[in-house]
């Protein structure tokens, strides 16, 4: 029997959609005020925590970049030329905002003047004690970097971040949708094997997916929280809720109006998620697995998973990845068998740390990381790019679409490597 659909009908889905829709504009408004008024300020003054702080120079001076997260959870870079160090701090901040920041930078990562008034230490808390105790297990810089990013979505070191998008393992370290369902399935499965011999004991009336999906929603959603709500994995968390809420009420989960309702409702309380490129490239990666499963779904599931998954989305993302970033290496082509690699590896790479000795894969990680030298920069035209994300969405409706995308994707994989 199959499964009813999330919206019983299309007028049914168009209503809720344009409902939603006029709630982001509402929102939309409130921010452009909001905006009007914060570029209307001469100046004014704000605590701002230090994101991470970088060198750069010109004209033989030199200078720090900061990014900075503000009281009200907006982020945003200045610049001083303070020499002291900026990790762990707080800063006392007059801004000078002016009509330069558009409403665009405003809603996501803008740039302001400001003057630095006061230094303060950042508060000990438990994220610090645990950010230091994986650093302390590692001796090489890069790998203090690595770990601490892919726990806990801490910027990584400069020269790391090229070695990673040269590597084509980018996603791996940018917490992501892939990181929750390793952890919801972790989480999910760990405490299904307590719970089951209990259930059956005690309470064989009561729904396993409800109270071990409950425990395990409350957990990822503590993580969210405790990583300060990165926009690719706030996205994957409210999917993985709405869905964990669709699978209880029996609905069809797969689903091309499943992704535009978990966009909507998104948008609508964070539309600084409207200009994230992480977002967007989130969405993007979403879109493809569910349009390789729509025409994959009678294979079997081994196979979908360890090959059509990993692979074809390697294959149909880089169209839309090349549009944006240029890099480009052969040991890219190492992408999908990395991704693979990476679902075993990032629950046991937690355990030994906790166990303290999380640097038993250090050797192996510096030689990875050391493979790639040079690269090459190759992007896609933008108008070659919205021809092929138009043709995307065709193939929802049209088989013989989907195979032109697959093509186009495979050529231009070609056109890249060889």
């Amino acid at each position: 029997m199959q499964k009813p659909e999330l919206f019983s009908s299309s007028k049914e889905f168009v209503w809720f959609s344009s409902f939603l829709v006029l709630l982001l504009l509402v929102h939309l408004a409130f921010k452009y005020y909001t905006y009007q008024t914060f570029i209307s300020k001469p100046f004014y003054y704000t605590y701002a925590k230090v994101i991470t702080s970088y060198e750069k120079s010109k004209e033989g001076r030199r200078y720090q970049v900061l990014k900075l997260r503000g009281e009200d959870g907006s982020v945003f870079y200045t610049t001083t030329h303070r020499k002291e160090g900026f990790s762990n701090k707080i800063l006392r901040l007059q801004m000078f905002p002016n009509k330069g920041i558009s409403f665009k930078d405003y809603l996501g990562t803008y740039y302001v003047k400001s003057r630095i008034k006061k230094v303060q230490n950042l508060p000990g808390t438990f994220k610090n004690t645990l950010l230091q105790k994986v650093a302390s297990q590692h001796q090489n810089s890069a790998l203090q970097s690595f770990y601490n990013a892919v726990f806990f979505a801490t910027p990584i070191e400069k020269a790391l971040r090229k070695k990673i998008s040269m590597l084509g393992v980018s996603h791996l370290v940018a917490l992501s949708g892939f990181h929750l369902g390793i952890l919801w399935g972790l989480v999910y499965g760990l405490l299904l094997l307590v719970y089951r011999p209990i259930q059956q004991k005690f309470f064989p009336y009561r729904h396993a997916l409800f109270d071990v999906g409950f425990v395990a929603m409350i957990f990822l959603g503590a993580y969210l929280w405790f990583v300060d709500f990165p926009p690719s994995l706030v996205r994957s968390y409210a999917m993985v809720l709405v869905g964990w809420l669709v699978l209880l009420a029996g609905m069809e989960l797969l689903s091309f109006t499943f992704l535009v309702t978990i966009i909507l409702i998104l948008v609508v309380p964070f539309p600084n998620l409207l200009v994230s490129l992480s977002f967007w490239l989130s969405v993007a990666g979403v879109f493809y697995i569910f349009l390789l499963l729509q025409y994959t779904k009678t294979c079997n599931k081994w196979v979908i998973s360890l090959l059509f998954i990993p692979f074809g989305i390697f294959i149909l993302m880089l169209p839309i990845v090349h549009t944006l970033f240029g890099v480009t290496t052969h040991y890219q082509l190492l992408s999908p068998l990395l991704s693979l690699l990476f679902i075993p590896f990032y629950p046991v790479a937690m355990l030994l740390h906790l166990l303290g000795m999380g640097d038993l894969f250090d050797a192996e990680l510096i030689w990875l990381f050391s493979l790639p030298q040079d690269s090459q920069e190759k992007f896609l035209p933008l108008w070659a790019m919205f021809g092929y994300v138009a043709l995307s969405f065709g193939a929802i409706w049209q088989r013989k679409l989907f195979y032109v995308v697959l093509s186009l994707a495979v050529l231009y994989g070609v056109f890249l490597f060889l």
